[in-house]
């Protein structure tokens, strides 16, 4: 019964979220469980482009450290703004929503070139908290019961709050510049005077994809409504 109500669950969660998310926590099982290590798995140029080892593009943003506190809290960011973004502003857009992981990723890895960064699954998990947050500017986010501010400023206190951990901002920063790039040209750009949309879904993308509405006359609930972690009294990021 148990694992007939997992899999409903499972299942009606929407397929780029579930794939995405899937594949981290598999990725991180298979390394604690020393099927795989993490030397096998990191950003390295050198090992890409020379010894051809280019799975290390996609497996440097599958994990996220050993299971603990930062793994969860990432993978708790990383499954709910997905598939906020995923059920909302891409609704219907399942090719468009691909895109924008590639076009994230891509952007990623030639700034990873850069820094000395190994995973960027962290900083990919900031770029999509990132453009929720400019698409849903009046969301009201309440952090921890302390902070109480307008989305936008939502990847900003992640950054903060990594620097009081005593992380690296490097990652936090990468993930917001990344964010804003996408944002800008796919939302802000196109309606300039003399703009236009520099980014387009490649077609063999919407084939694959895009598949038409079961219900054209569905109406999603608003953004809105989830907005920040529901752990205790009113919309939390904490508890």
């Amino acid at each position: 019964m148990a694992y007939q109500t997992f899999r409903q669950e499972y299942l009606q969660v929407p397929p780029v979220t579930r794939a995405y998310t899937t594949a981290c926590v598999f990725t991180t099982a298979a390394v604690q469980l020393e099927l795989i290590t993490p030397f096998q798995l990191y950003f390295n140029p050198e090992l890409i482009f020379k010894h051809f080892q280019v799975w290390r593009l996609i497996t440097n943003y599958l994990f996220f450290g050993p299971i603990g506190f930062n793994f969860l809290f990432n993978m708790i960011f990383l499954y709910r703004y997905c598939r906020m973004l995923e059920e909302g502003s891409f609704r219907g857009r399942t090719a468009d929503f691909v895109f924008m992981f590639i076009f994230g990723g891509l952007l990623m890895t030639l700034f990873g070139l850069f820094v000395n960064l190994v995973f960027l699954g962290q900083a990919f998990t900031i770029m999509l908290v990132y453009v929720w947050s400019r698409r849903n500017p009046y969301v009201r986010m309440n952090f921890f019961g302390l902070l109480i501010f307008q989305a936008p400023f939502l990847p900003w206190v992640l950054m903060g709050f990594s620097l009081l951990l005593g992380n690296s901002i490097i990652v936090d920063l990468l993930g917001i510049a990344v964010g804003h790039i996408y944002f800008f040209l796919e939302d802000v750009f196109p309606n300039q005077p003399g703009g236009g949309r520099l980014l387009r879904t490649p077609s063999v993308l919407k084939a694959i994809f895009d598949t038409p509405e079961d219900d054209p006359n569905y109406n999603p609930l608003p953004e809105e409504r989830p907005g920040g972690f529901a752990w205790g009294e009113g919309q939390r990021l904490g508890g």
